[in-house]
């Protein structure tokens, strides 16, 4: 979680010290939850399609549900916080989606599956903006580093456990369920996260004035769903007129959508916002960069396990752990070099991560399926590696010029556009690992140079974000 995307704000009321770490796990538990939901499928994904069905289209949606309806709703979550109360939508968020994971954990179809993940990526959206905002309302200016401080190792705990957890539960196959506990054990962490929240949270008074957005929502979720899901069933179904009409539709929404932005009293994101060449460049490079490392996690998964017949613990501990690994170590390194090197150290991540890609690239294809047990811990530890100098970056300094009364707005434009840009990225690169069928050495190396050809893109991008973070100076 970032906190330079927030304008700084007075604490409200007095709470005590062991208050405000209660606040504080209560949020870290929400959190948690959202990162290993959005992991735990990846090392799953084989093993659900094989005993649920739903073949190539779920392999497909279950990369892309979640993030889907996350993505398109974070933000109008955030105003529905201002607007009826932070805790009062916590409380709503943390319900819905623990019973969006029972409504997972017992789906007995694709279909449910899906929708099921699409409603608890709904309520995540009701859920996750609340957090930082009661941090912000309510922690006082020397706690607030300390808490912030808390999430990164305890969102790199959650970056390693959850793929770790997904694949032991799938191994253990607990009470014959198999990958049916991944979902059903967050009844037991959301239920906690629920009892702590009613009782610790504190009732920040809501905002009656605050004004929804409604239809720039329904064209934004419009848009972002009929472009994915065109994007899913183009290639399965041959880019019939039933995809195509899908494209068509979210084109229109998005066009409906920016000229919505244009005229809205009360906008999505400010339109002051959409007319900054480095704020919009770093979406445009954070759209790019966050769908093909998303993607590529994906299909390393998908690789390890239909293509060289690793079980998911293996899966696991050498192809998601690594990179994880590296993202942890690479965020440590760069904490303290963004405001020294700037934009600068955004282009070193993506460029350590198209190294990383190109690394495996060239192990898959000097050794095709004869890969050894170890062989893809080198690449993905560097691939994690430019991860982490990219993501704790990026958008720090895409909002490097956006002023105080931008802030807000541009976070949640940001977090939104890292989660669309997920479920973008799932459909895609699946997409391309199954164009090619049983050939999935081939596979692996088309997606991989799709990796590489993007991170060069968004390279090209990269002068144009501001100089330096928002809180390191003042951009170009």
């Amino acid at each position: 979680m970032d906190t330079t995307l927030e304008p700084i704000k007075e604490p409200v009321g007095a709470t005590s010290r062991a208050g405000l770490w209660a606040i504080l796990a209560v949020v870290l538990i929400a959190d948690m939850l959202d990162l290993m939901d959005s992991t735990l499928t990846n090392i799953a994904a084989p093993t659900i399609v094989a005993e649920l069905g739903g073949g190539a289209g779920l392999l497909k949606w279950l990369g892309s549900a979640y993030a889907l309806a996350l993505g398109s709703l974070l933000v109008l979550g955030g105003r529905l916080g201002d607007r009826f109360g932070q805790r009062r939508v916590f409380l709503i968020g943390i319900t819905g989606f623990t019973l969006a994971s029972l409504a997972c954990g017992l789906a007995w179809s694709p279909t449910v599956l899906v929708i099921a993940r699409l409603i608890q990526g709904g309520f995540g959206a009701l859920l996750i903006p609340q957090g930082l905002a009661i941090m912000t309302a309510v922690f006082p200016r020397d706690f607030k580093s300390v808490a912030f401080a808390t999430f990164g190792p305890m969102m790199a705990l959650a970056s390693i456990g959850g793929p770790i957890l997904g694949a032991y539960i799938v191994n253990a196959n607990w009470f014959g369920l198999s990958w049916r506990p991944m979902f059903l054990i967050n009844i037991v962490f959301g239920g906690l996260g629920l009892a702590l929240a009613a009782k610790i949270l504190p009732r920040i008074p809501a905002d009656p004035k605050v004004v929804l957005d409604a239809p720039g929502s329904v064209l934004l979720s419009l848009a972002v769903l009929g472009t994915i899901a065109g994007l899913i069933e183009g290639p399965e179904l041959g880019w019939g007129p039933w995809p195509l009409s899908l494209l068509a539709i979210g084109i229109a929404a998005f066009a409906a959508f920016a000229v919505r932005q244009a005229k809205a009293a009360n906008p999505l994101i400010l339109p002051s916002l959409l007319r900054n060449r480095g704020f919009t460049a770093g979406l445009l490079a954070g759209l790019g960069y966050f769908a093909v490392v998303t993607g590529m996690a994906y299909v390393v998964s998908l690789f390890c396990q239909q293509a060289l017949h690793r079980d998911p613990v293996q899966t696991a501990l050498t192809g998601i752990v690594p990179m994880s690994v590296g993202i942890i170590v690479a965020s440590f390194i760069a904490a303290p070099l963004i405001g020294k090197l700037g934009r600068n150290l955004v282009a070193a991540g993506v460029l350590t991560t198209a190294l990383g890609a190109g690394w495996l690239w060239l192990t898959v294809y000097s050794n095709g399926l004869a890969l050894g047990t170890w062989d893809l811990v080198g690449p993905m530890v560097v691939t994690g590696l430019g991860m982490g100098l990219t993501f704790g970056t990026l958008f720090d300094i895409a909002v490097g010029d956006a002023s105080p009364d931008e802030a807000g707005s541009a976070g949640g434009s940001l977090s939104a556009v890292q989660q669309l840009a997920g479920a973008i990225g799932s459909a895609v690169i699946t997409s391309i690992w199954l164009a090619y069928g049983t050939d999935m050495a081939h596979a692996m190396q088309v997606c991989l140079i799709v990796v590489g050809i993007v991170c060069l893109a968004v390279l090209a991008i990269i002068p144009l974000l501001p100089r330096t973070a928002a809180n390191a100076g003042h951009g170009e």
